[in-house]
């Protein structure tokens, strides 16, 4: 009986400058880096749209949706270029599987809740019902997100053999 082994590795390239400075180009094919790309664009979707419509329905709903989709948009902005080059090594006082934990539980619960008010509120106006729409893609992607931060911070770890 014959058996067949096939191994496969994976390599990301890393460019170093005479500073240390590195950029990890393989993290933007990574299941993190594609979900942060995923949120970052559908929370662009809600900004631009909720932002070039001209007489909201409801103003302070619709306002909060523009805020907290423009402050994830550039947390997730911040997280993922310190991902790219990193940053996280360089600042390593800072627990970051936490720190994107918390980031992504608020995030989520932030993100439905403005998607939710916004459901009730567009009144059937297309950019605010398209913005709605990819609120709750948002939400989708930042509880997968959440999950998997989870995995990794609380998650079962390996410990030393006595």
């Amino acid at each position: 009986m014959s058996h067949t082994v096939i191994s496969t590795t994976t390599t990301t390239r890393t460019r170093t400058a005479g500073d240390g400075f590195s950029l990890n180009s393989g993290y933007s094919r990574t299941i993190p880096g594609l979900l942060k790309i995923g949120q970052m664009l559908a929370l662009l979707i809600v900004f631009l749209c909720v932002h070039c419509v001209r007489g909201w329905p409801s103003w302070a709903v619709f306002q909060y949706f523009e805020v907290v989709s423009l402050w994830f948009l550039i947390a997730l902005l911040i997280f993922f270029l310190m991902h790219l080059f990193r940053l996280q090594a360089k600042m390593p006082c800072i627990n970051w599987p936490l720190t994107e934990f918390f980031h992504y539980s608020v995030g989520t619960v932030l993100i439905l809740i403005a998607s939710i008010m916004a459901a009730v509120k567009s009144q059937g106006v297309s950019a605010l019902v398209v913005a709605t729409v990819f609120g709750f893609i948002t939400t989708f992607l930042m509880a997968v997100s959440l999950w998997t931060s989870y995995s990794v911070t609380c998650g079962p770890h390996q410990t030393a053999a006595p």
